[in-house]
């Protein structure tokens, strides 16, 4: 079961990707194109090229869980920033399919590290 968290890291790969890819496929791009070890725990995201269809990998525990979403109808919105680093709020915007350039949020208070 998906269950996205704040103590997690999620992190988007930026090209778009074959959705016939498995899950060693997929741990393949992510050790070798984004250089992080895909049994730490975080989570990737991976768009298809037509960007109907959402893949998630995260090792859990003790083997790797995927997560495929696919659209019947309309497509998911490639984030705008340049950066690979996503929050779990924004992820599930974008599960969701909101469009995240027209979303304003309100301020609240956030501690730094």
């Amino acid at each position: 079961m998906l269950a996205l968290s704040t103590s997690c890291r999620y992190f988007l790969y930026r090209s778009a990707t074959d959705m016939r890819f498995g899950i060693y496929s997929l741990a393949g791009l992510v050790r070798n194109e984004l250089g992080f070890d895909p049994s730490s725990g975080d989570v990737f995201v991976f768009l298809g090229k037509r960007l109907n269809q959402i893949r998630l990998l995260q090792w859990d525990r003790d083997g790797f869980a995927m997560y495929v979403k696919k659209l019947e109808q309309g497509t998911f919105e490639w984030p705008k920033s340049e950066d690979i680093a996503i929050t779990s709020q924004q992820l599930t915007l974008l599960l969701q399919g909101v469009m995240l350039d027209s979303v304003r949020l309100r301020k609240r208070y956030q501690h730094t590290k």
